[in-house]
């Protein structure tokens, strides 16, 4: 119970100088990387630039002692920083305390729904929702983010709360208008940016960038041709804050806090257990829950704005030769110290090369081999990716979340109340005639006795499907007798159960019967509990096949049989016999 409590007990044990050498390591190498991405994200949320390092210093610290995994990074991320500027613009000037204000309610509320999905041990939710949500939402929140930095990278003006389409038609109407200075800054920022990655893989290529595009505009003199500067950033730890706890404002602000608490979430879980998977380790994703809203609700407290797991960072966490939790902590303590030394230095950062920044980062959200793949293989996913794409683009981001999370949910249970059923029949040439699929290999069946096997469940959804496949089977078949094969259905609910009584007494009024073999113990379970077997009939259920099969032939109108030339079964020639 207390390591439920205190999850960092656990980790902690694993600690030694070994592990504390590496975490430091790679902790320092996450400050670096952090750094030039706090600012930027923060410029995304509509927020004073440090507020994006407030976040990034206090949101991993929290997450890291109450998640789970062991390498996962928490703090800004960009589809988050746009969906609360999404959600806040409408409501206050983006930059005002007002506008700060509410977003620390935002990242409470959001933090709140987040603790108690956790608490409700609801981790398993995530499970339901399709990644390609994730991949067309943050691949249209891209392009969001490159569109809203190009006012910044050409040096035109836009007013603040447009539209997607708005924002273009504006900067379309102005290109003649385009400031010299500012653009190039901007485009230097993004080559060294680019061509650092590209030489020099493990450089904090977004620092360097920036680097290149300050120096440029102190050279240039930018400041008096037009290029705005950032500003100084308060040299000091994140100062205590409190959000608006006002009904009215807490009204006003729950549907897009659920929004943004339910973005985190999958956020965090897919990039844990996508570390997870090379790391080997097991991820507890009602842990994380809980781990992602106490770093919000307290981050509220200590002006910092939602956050999640960062890929990028993770990632570069993991790669770096992270062990523990603690390199995120050191993450977050090198950065308030780096922050402290060299905060006066960005006075000088021109806001031209954060907007060229922003569009490296932007263009590396897309990506690219996963929708190339998505848009090659499968139709179904194909529209997910699609519409959550275009409502991205068109729609509030939050109600963008939503339909992909409904569309996608729709699609798994149209799936699953679809399940493949596969009509068998016996191998002749086989080892003890294996039950073989009569559509990959087409074999001899018995007319009076047919054997289906359900890959999935039989649940209120699906009950419709089996039941027009079982009417088939007697209709156009004309076979009463119907063996289901159980080992491959996961469960049966209390509509499923309900039906298969109803056919088996359906089946047995025309001199048939309904018979269950293979069925899966908590199946059986189920079944016996809700006194299916006994309304159905003992003597319909078998442990084996061969066993089910030698009963039921027994049962068979044995005049067919005389006429029948088929000796499916091994039976069959005994039966034939017999009568004879």
């Amino acid at each position: 119970m207390l390591s439920k409590l205190l999850p960092f007990l656990t980790w902690f044990q694993l600690v030694n100088f070994n592990t504390l050498k590496a975490d430091f390591l790679a902790g320092l190498t996450g400050a670096v990387i952090v750094l030039p991405q706090g600012v930027a994200f923060a410029a995304i949320a509509g927020l004073p630039p440090e507020y994006g390092l407030y976040t990034a210093m206090v949101t991993p610290i929290i997450a890291a002692l109450f998640g789970s995994s062991f390498h996962l990074i928490s703090g800004p991320t960009t589809a988050i920083s746009i969906v609360v500027f999404s959600a806040i613009s409408h409501h206050a000037q983006p930059g005002t305390p007002e506008f700060v204000s509410l977003v620390l309610t935002l990242t409470f509320l959001a933090g709140v729904y987040q603790l108690v999905f956790g608490l409700a041990r609801l981790g398993s939710l995530v499970n339901f929702v399709s990644h390609t949500v994730i991949i067309g939402f943050t691949a249209g929140a891209a392009i969001l983010i490159a569109t809203s930095q190009i006012k910044h990278v050409v040096g035109v003006p836009v007013p603040n709360g447009e539209s997607f389409i708005q924002i273009w038609s504006y900067i379309i109407r102005q290109l003649g208008d385009i400031n010299g200075y500012v653009f190039g800054i901007a485009i230097t920022t993004l080559i060294v940016a680019v061509l650092a990655k590209r030489f020099w893989p493990r450089s904090p290529n977004l620092l360097l960038g920036m680097i290149a595009g300050s120096v440029l505009c102190y050279v240039l003199e930018g400041a008096s041709h037009g290029v705005t500067l950032v500003g100084e950033i308060p040299a000091h730890l994140p100062p205590l804050s409190m959000p608006d706890f006002s009904l009215s404002v807490i009204r006003q602000l729950a549907p897009e806090a659920f929004a943004v608490a339910l973005l985190g979430l999958i956020e965090a879980v897919s990039i844990s257990r996508s570390i997870a998977a090379k790391s080997h380790q097991r991820i507890d994703a009602s842990q994380e829950f809980v781990g992602q809203g106490l770093s919000n609700i307290v981050g509220s407290f200590v002006s910092s704005y939602a956050g999640s797991g960062s890929f990028s960072r993770s990632g570069i966490n993991y790669a770096s030769g992270a062990k523990t939790p603690l390199s995120a902590i050191f993450a977050a303590v090198s950065l308030m110290l780096i922050v402290i030394l060299i905060a006066p230095l960005m006075a000088y950062l021109p806001i031209a090369a954060m907007g060229g920044i922003i569009l490296v980062v932007a263009y590396q959200l897309v990506d690219f081999p996963h929708i190339k793949k998505i848009l090659r293989v499968s139709k179904s996913e194909t529209s997910i990716l699609l519409v959550t794409f275009c409502a991205t683009l068109f729609l509030d981001l939050e109600f963008a979340i939503y339909m992909g999370v409904f569309l996608s949910l729709i699609i798994f249970l149209s799936r699953t109340s679809m399940p493949n059923i596969v009509t068998l029949a016996p191998d002749p040439e086989s080892i003890n005639r294996q039950l073989k699929n009569v559509v990959r290999q087409p074999l001899t069946q018995c007319p009076q006795l047919k054997i289906i096997r359900i890959d999935m469940s039989v649940y209120f959804g699906s009950i419709n499907h089996v039941q027009a496949k079982l009417h088939e089977i007697t209709d156009k078949h004309g076979a009463v007798h119907i063996l289901l094969i159980g080992h491959s259905i996961n469960f049966i609910d209390i509509a499923g159960g309900e039906m298969l009584i109803h056919e088996a007494g359906r089946l047995k009024r025309k001199g048939g019967g309904l018979y269950f073999c293979g069925m899966k113990s908590k199946v059986g379970e189920f079944m016996s509990k809700g006194d299916f077997i006994k309304e159905i009939g003992r003597e319909n259920f078998f442990d084996t096949k061969d066993n089910a099969i030698r009963i039921i032939t027994s049962r068979l109108d044995h005049n067919i049989c005389q006429q029948c030339t088929a000796k499916v079964f091994k039976e069959c020639d005994a039966l034939s016999k017999r009568d004879g």
